[in-house]
Formats: structure tokens, C-alpha cells, sequence
């Protein structure tokens, strides 16, 4: 919505500009002032509605790079716009298209919510993050790791909690932030999922225990 009224505001703008380059002067031969109100006016929508498309559009590309890295090929985020949201049909803060063949569409869209979430905390010092922002951290894990071809839902959760202090860096945050925000989601997040995206095999020696140092359950090493 906000991309179509940017465009329709310039367009307006450039609509009455080429205008008066070719009507400078009237019938009577008279020179016609530039129409300055007619021109500025359309473009102050334009640059009020445009600079949340811009933002928008950046904050993509950046979770693009970094599920590109946790996918291991060029990937893309969507992030859903209000109007998106109003009219989506799921529940869950993100998901990747698989197609027929099973693999996976290059392509992980997340919620407005999430999106948001994820917004103020890049757009924070990255510190102590507020459980719905680190919960959206890991929502951007989580969806790279379907990008990666896992379908099972709790395979892609065990995946992404042993990557979530990769993602924090990757998104700019300091090791001892990132280690305590995968931290903390490991213990008072991932408890309280649903039985589909939880298993036993998901701890320290399980089955899904695939070694990484970033693994919250993995020691510390001293400096």
C-alpha cells in the first residue's frame, strides 16, 4: 500500500512538471509560474509514505544475508506488510514454501509482528532483548534452517536453537549477547513449545546434538 501511494505521489508530481514544461506559456503568450504548491505537495506524500518502503526494504535485505549464511546459499526474507497481515490465514510467526519435488522455495517470509520485533532490536544496542524479540531472532533461525531442506518441524527447531548465537552475531550483536540471547531462549522459550517442535533427542549428547560450539548447552571457552 505505502510502495503504491510513493509511486502514485511521484507520479503526480512528475505528471504536473512535464505539464508545465510544455504549457510555459498560456494562450495570451503570457509565462506561467512554475506550479511549486501543485509539485511539493505530492512529493511530501511521497517522501512521508516512501521512507517506511525504504526502511522496509533494507531491513530485508539484511535478514536475506544473514538467512543466506544459516542456509548456505542466496536466500530471501519477506517480511509481510500490515495489509499482508490482515489478510493471511497462518498462525505461525514464519514459514518456507516447500514444493512438490520437497525442496524448499528460496524464500522465508515472517510475519509483521516478528518483523517488527526483530526492528527494534537491531535498532537497539542488542543487550538483554525482550522475549518477543528474541523470539523473533529465532523465528529468522528457524525458517534459514527450512531453507536448508529440514521439513521436520522439531529436526529445523533443534537445528536453530544450536545457531541462534550465530544468527545474533550475524545481525551485529556482541558474542556475550548473542551467547545469552540463545541462551535464554534455550531455557524459557523452547520448554513451552508445542510437543511437534520439541523431542528429547534435542539436548546435550541427544541424537540432534550436532557438536556446534554456539550450542547453548555447549561449555564456555576461557579466554
Amino acid at each position: 500500500m505505502l510502495l503504491a501511494v510513493t509511486v502514485g505521489a511521484l507520479l503526480v508530481a512528475g505528471a504536473v512538471t512535464v505539464r508545465w514544461t510544455v504549457t510555459r506559456v498560456d494562450v495570451l503568450g503570457r509565462r506561467t509560474a512554475f506550479p511549486v504548491v501543485s509539485v511539493a505537495v505530492p512529493l511530501v506524500v511521497a517522501l512521508v509514505a516512501g521512507v517506511p518502503v525504504v526502511r522496509h526494504a533494507r531491513t530485508e535485505a539484511q535478514l536475506g544475508r544473514v538467512a543466506s549464511v544459516l542456509a548456505g546459499y542466496p536466500v530471501q526474507v519477506r517480511c509481510e506488510t500490515l495489509s499482508q497481515a490482515w489478510t493471511s490465514a497462518h498462525v505461525e510467526l514464519g514459514y518456507v514454501r516447500f514444493g512438490a519435488d520437497g525442496r524448499p522455495e528460496p524464500v522465508a517470509t515472517i510475519t509483521s509482528d516478528a518483523c517488527g520485533d526483530l526492528s527494534d532490536w537491531l535498532g537497539s544496542r542488542r543487550g538483554d532483548a525482550l522475549l518477543p524479540q528474541l523470539v523473533a531472532v529465532h523465528v529468522l533461525t528457524h525458517e534459514a534452517m527450512h531453507l536448508r531442506g529440514i521439513t521436520d518441524e522439531a529436526r529445523a527447531e533443534c537445528a536453530a536453537v544450536q545457531r541462534d548465537a550465530l544468527t545474533a552475531r550475524l545481525l551485529g550483536a556482541a558474542d556475550g549477547q548473542a551467547r545469552r540471547l540463545a541462551l535464554r531462549y534455550w531455557h524459557v522459550a523452547y520448554p513451552d513449545l508445542s510437543e511437534g517442535y520439541r523431542t528429547p533427542e534435542c539436548a546435550p549428547g541427544g541424537a540432534l546434538d550436532e557438536g556446534l560450539a554456539d550450542a547453548p548447552w555447549a561449555p564456555v571457552k576461557s579466554s
